[in-house]
């Protein structure tokens, strides 16, 4: 769509639709028919809103695979109803089987963080991700450019999972029937996603269920 304006961006949307629509229904009569029953997705992606990314897309995948939520610089809080809610019902009720929480390379929010941008609310939104650039100041002081920011979309991912693995829906599932959390980083240049080791330690995994579990 680009080079179009608004009006044009939003018309050839619905065109795109019904072209969509129509040749789906041709080669796979069931498709709508079965997703319009219910979602059975094994998998809940947590991503940037960065419009390069879309997840099933990227993997492949089809309408009724993945449970999403996506924010700006893939921000897990633990004050993020939103977030907090989507958890709760992808993990509760749709018992999904992995959680996958996705960064990005050339993210606007790590460059924002980064840079001290002023972006106003955004500010405060990407507090977390500025927290964890104070804690890793060192670290990051030896990087540059890409790898800089690409060190910090990682850290990112990495706290993401590590506050996911702090919710009681999340430590009961991981518990009871294996429930798996992920973390990966998206590489925008060549479409390829890395999988970041988010191995626990046993005796930090036992620090963090006896602090956060409830009953």
């Amino acid at each position: 769509m680009a080079g179009q304006n608004g009006d044009d961006a939003y018309k050839l949307c619905l065109e795109y639709n019904q072209k969509w629509a129509a040749d789906t229904a041709k080669n796979d009569p069931d498709f709508f028919p079965n997703l319009a029953k219910g979602q059975a997705p094994q998998i809940l992606w947590l991503g940037c809103s960065d419009a390069r990314k879309p997840e099933t897309t990227i993997l492949g995948l089809k309408p009724g695979d993945v449970f999403t939520h996506r924010n700006i610089a893939n921000v897990v809080n633990p004050t993020d109803l939103s977030l907090l809610s989507v958890v709760e019902f992808a993990v509760a009720h749709i018992k999904v089987k992995h959680i996958v929480v996705c960064g990005h390379t050339s993210c606007g929010g790590v460059n924002a963080t980064l840079n001290n941008k002023k972006l106003g609310v955004l500010d405060l939104w990407l507090q977390p991700m500025r927290l964890l650039r104070e804690k890793h100041a060192e670290e990051l002081a030896k990087l540059e450019g890409a790898d800089k920011n690409n060190y910090l979309a990682k850290l990112n991912v990495l706290h993401g999972v590590e506050n996911l693995r702090r919710i009681p829906t999340v430590i009961e599932a991981m518990k009871e029937r294996g429930l798996q959390v992920h973390g990966v980083i998206y590489d925008l240049a060549t479409g390829l996603l890395e999988d970041q080791e988010c191995v626990e330690h046993e005796e930090h995994s036992e620090r963090r269920i006896a602090a956060f579990e409830t009953a």
